[in-house]
């Protein structure tokens, strides 16, 4: 679905990425691995179009998203869900008003049931009506990821979601995008800690990819 054709990216005059080709094939789920400042963020940010490449194309099921008007992007976008790091809520609405705001931001009603059952899954039911400043690294997180999906996007991309976790909370969060992942969708989670992805194992097939010397590489075979 999301192909990079000889990708390149400067940033700040230097080169930050050079001459990537591949393809996150439909239902894959992958690692993104790399150290800090290596470029894991621009590349999601490729991927989502939030940036375009300065060589080469990204395309989204063979549409470049360089070449797509406003409203394109915007279709595109809600059929990618975005996890970041440092989620960001709007503090005076409800936890549940907050995962609704890409539905009710076209205009689309979130049914009760749907939405009741969307919290359930990520284990936050009972804090519907609690404010954002009262949550917790790993609820917030989760909540996080279940605004990422309410659109039922084909892809799932986590910037470090389990940055700021602990390890038991950051395996319920892989639990998560796994179970996702046997649905059919399509998970890339950008991360530089390596006891995440071997406890990915039992759970999912999963490639890794690795950014060095500027090129995003793959890195062995299956986990």
């Amino acid at each position: 679905m999301i192909e990079f054709q000889h990708v390149a990216y400067n940033y700040g005059g230097g080169e930050l990425l050079t001459d990537i080709s591949l393809r996150l094939p439909p239902g894959s789920f992958h690692f993104l691995t790399g150290p800090s400042g290596a470029g894991k963020s621009t590349f999601l940010k490729l991927c989502y179009g939030e940036l375009h490449p300065t060589a080469g194309r990204v395309t989204v099921d063979g549409a470049d998203v360089a070449k797509l008007t406003r409203d394109e992007v915007a279709k595109v976008r809600q059929r990618i869900g975005m996890v970041h790091q440092d989620c960001r809520f709007l503090d005076h609405l409800p936890l549940a008003e907050n995962i609704a705001l890409p539905l009710t931001a076209t205009g689309r009603e979130v049914p009760q049931a749907d939405m009741a059952e969307l919290m359930g899954w990520v284990g936050l039911k009972p804090l519907a009506d609690h404010l954002p400043p009262s949550l917790s690294g790993g609820e917030r997180q989760r909540a996080a990821l279940a605004r990422a999906v309410i659109m039922s996007p084909d892809v799932i991309l986590a910037d470090e979601p389990t940055g700021n976790l602990d390890w038991e909370m950051s395996l319920r969060l892989l639990t998560l995008l796994t179970e996702l992942n046997k649905m059919g969708k399509t998970v890339l989670i950008a991360t530089h800690d390596m006891n995440l992805i071997r406890s990915a194992k039992s759970q999912v097939s999963a490639r890794v990819l690795r950014i060095r010397d500027r090129r995003v590489q793959l890195a062995g075979s299956e986990l």
